[in-house]
Order: structure tokens, then C-alpha cells, then sequence
């Protein structure tokens, strides 16, 4: 199976999700393996999406989120939970997606790429289970509105209902 990312237009922000969120479903659907399915979203993301720097997910592990999968320069490896620990951390324990404009005025925010200057969080559900997050950055201030963390949200969901039949 291939994609060819080069056709999704970018110029139609609705049309362009349209066409990920198909491109997604049809990556994932026939493959429920965590780490592969992780692996194929990060990579399909990180080459499709428009102005970002780092594509990947992090995995809850006693207290803490522990890498996994993911595109871009080399990566904090485990990131503590909770308030005050990074975008990641806080997005985990608040269990609510965090899109911030300014990752430099966000109150603990840790700096595995100094590039990195917004970035949208969206904590991971699997069978009303909490299990980590998807984490997207930019080098651009203010990259991520509404839209995007609506349609970004919907992809979580399709790799959340993929996994989910392991």
C-alpha cells in the first residue's frame, strides 16, 4: 500500500482533513498493532502536514509518558506526569487536548527542540483507558486553531479505534 501525500491541496484546510483523515483510516484499518500503527500515523502526518517539526506519541509508563514512535529531530526520551511537566505531561493529566500558541509562555514547558515554537497535544483514550498522547509541534507561533485541533482530534480517534481491537 502507498500514499502520495503530494496530492492532498493544502489550500482547502477542510478538504485537505477530508483527505487525511480517509488516508488515515485506510493506513490504520488493517493493522490493530500499537507501535506499528503509531509508527505508519506519526510518519503519514509528519510528511503530509503543513509547517511542523515533530510528529510522534508518547505512552504512558508508571508516572510517566516514555517515547514512542516519531518523526523529527532526536526527542525527550520520559517526561513526568502531571501540571507544570511539560505540554505533554499536563495535556496526560488534565486529559484534555492542549493547543498552545507559544510553547515559551507555557508555565514548564520542556524544550526537546528549541525549533519547537507551538504545538497541540492530544491525550490517547483506548477502552476508557488513558494510555498517552499525540504530540505535534511547529516552528511557527500560533500554527494550530480550532480546526486543526478538531480534525487532528478525529485522526487520534481513528488510531485509538484501531489499536483498540488488540
Amino acid at each position: 500500500m502507498s500514499f502520495n501525500t503530494t496530492q492532498i491541496p493544502t489550500d482547502d484546510k477542510s478538504k485537505f482533513y477530508q483527505l487525511l483523515s480517509k488516508q488515515t483510516q485506510a493506513l490504520l484499518s488493517a493493522e490493530n498493532n500499537l507501535i506499528a500503527n503509531a509508527a505508519n500515523l506519526s510518519s503519514l502526518l509528519f510528511h503530509t502536514l503543513i509547517q511542523v517539526n515533530w510528529v510522534g506519541f508518547y505512552f504512558k509508563d508508571g508516572d510517566e509518558l516514555i517515547l514512542g514512535p516519531f518523526q523529527g529531530q532526536v526527542a525527550c526520551t520520559r517526561i513526568p506526569i502531571g501540571q507544570g511537566e511539560g505540554v505533554c505531561g499536563t495535556a496526560f493529566s488534565e486529559n484534555n487536548t492542549l493547543r498552545i500558541a507559544d510553547v515559551n509562555a507555557f508555565a514548564g514547558h520542556i524544550a526537546c527542540d528549541t525549533a519547537s515554537a507551538s504545538e497541540i497535544v492530544i491525550p490517547l483514550t483506548i477502552n476508557n483507558k488513558l494510555i498517552g498522547v499525540l504530540d505535534i509541534d511547529s516552528p511557527n507561533l500560533n500554527h494550530f486553531d480550532k480546526q486543526d485541533q478538531q480534525q487532528l482530534e478525529a485522526i487520534a480517534q481513528i488510531f485509538c479505534q484501531s489499536v483498540a481491537k488488540s
